[in-house]
This record gives C-alpha cells, sequence and structure tokens, in this order.
C-alpha cells in the first residue's frame, strides 16, 4: 500500500495559508471567524462597580440625587422581581374550585409585573446606575419574605401575595416623595404612575378572591 505523502492537519495548514496569501494580494487582511472564547476568567477592571453612578447621560440631575434614586429604585427592582416570580410560582401551584380564574389571573399579574422590572431597571440605566439583574443579588436585597417551595392553599397564595404588594406600595409611597423632593420628577413620575398604580390595581384584583361569600345561595 502506498503512503500518503501529506497528513490532514498539515494539508489543512497548506489551505489556511494558501487562503492568506490569496486575500493578501487583495490587499486586505483575512478576517478570522475564530469566536475568542473564555474572556471572562481574564476580565479587567469592572465598567462600573454596582451601587455607583456615573454622569454618562446629561439629563440634568446631580450625583446625589441620581444615586439616592437609583438605590430606591433598585429596592423597588428587586422587591418587583421577587413578586414576579411570586406569582409564577402560585400559577404553577394553585389547586382547588377557582383554580381557572386565580391560573390565568396570576399569569396575568405575572406578565404585567414583567414589565414593569424592565421599566424600572430601564430607569436605573438612564441615572447612570448600575440594576440588580442576578436572582441570588435579588434574594439579598428583596424585603419580601421568602415563600416555602411547598404548594399551599389558594388563600394563603393570596396572602403572600398581597402582603408583597403591600410591602412595595409603602416603599414606593416613600421613595415617590424622595424622588419630588429632590427634583427626580421622572423617578418620581415611575414610582406613582407605574409601579404604584399597577400595584393597587393588582391588590383590588386579588383581594376580591379572599371574601367570604358563597359561589351559590339557595332560597
Amino acid at each position: 500500500m502506498a503512503k500518503t505523502t501529506a497528513k490532514p492537519a498539515a494539508a489543512s495548514k497548506a489551505a489556511s495559508k494558501a487562503s492568506a496569501v490569496k486575500s493578501a494580494s487583495n490587499g486586505q487582511a483575512a478576517p478570522s471567524v475564530q469566536p475568542i472564547l473564555n474572556q471572562q476568567f481574564n476580565a479587567p477592571t469592572p465598567l462600573q462597580k454596582y451601587g455607583t453612578v456615573s454622569q454618562r447621560l446629561p439629563i440634568g440631575l446631580d450625583e446625589k440625587t441620581r444615586q439616592q434614586s437609583v438605590t430606591n429604585l433598585n429596592q423597588l427592582l428587586a422587591d418587583t422581581i421577587t413578586l414576579r416570580d411570586l406569582y409564577k410560582k402560585h400559577h404553577w401551584q394553585v389547586v382547588g374550585p377557582t383554580f381557572y380564574q386565580l391560573h390565568l389571573l396570576y399569569d396575568k399579574h405575572y406578565e404585567e409585573q414583567s414589565a414593569l422590572v424592565d421599566t424600572i431597571a430601564e430607569r436605573i440605566q438612564i441615572l447612570g446606575g448600575v440594576a440588580v439583574a442576578m436572582a441570588h443579588d435579588v434574594a439579598e436585597l428583596t424585603s419580601i419574605p421568602r415563600p416555602p417551595k411547598d404548594r399551599e392553599e389558594a388563600p394563603v397564595q393570596v396572602g403572600r401575595l398581597l402582603e408583597a404588594h403591600q410591602i412595595i406600595l409603602k416603599n414606593c409611597h416613600d421613595f415617590a416623595k424622595q424622588a419630588d423632593e429632590s427634583g427626580d420628577d421622572g423617578t418620581n413620575d415611575l414610582a406613582v404612575s407605574d409601579v404604584m398604580r399597577l400595584n393597587e390595581l393588582q391588590v383590588w384584583f386579588v383581594s376580591e378572591h379572599v371574601v367570604d361569600t358563597p359561589l351559590a345561595r339557595a332560597e
């Protein structure tokens, strides 16, 4: 049997070299399509530390005002993410005669809270801050009590949701007032028009499910 005169690796290297020569003859370097992998293991200094604010965007607010608003908004963000996920937990686990109604309602409120998460996070970025994002960081920051992993009765689920809403609304009133006093009208508007009004509306819808009234009344 005749021996091969060139190994596959050598042939590949020769082909690559020929391609590079051809490209160089056109006066252009051949672009590389190889991804640069594992850059996180030799990362430089972060672009911005969490808890700091920058003056990247000229929006007419001083650093002290931005810092206060970013701190408050990150608290609202962590609590909103927690409430959003609490709705999804209950959406999956709800049982009982009101299953269908609550299953749909929980998912609707989950989607609305998800949109609110983006709104709050984007405001933090506009102010020059860094939005809290990962689950373990949210768990450290949130002021909403952690629920058990177990499946619970619908009235208990509703009770947990109403407690979470109340925590957010109490903070929201305080943060809106602080933003108003510091002249941060954008954050004040977000706290009142977006966070407060949505949470108040959802409290109404959820609360009505634990009114003690019979499903039917016989004459």
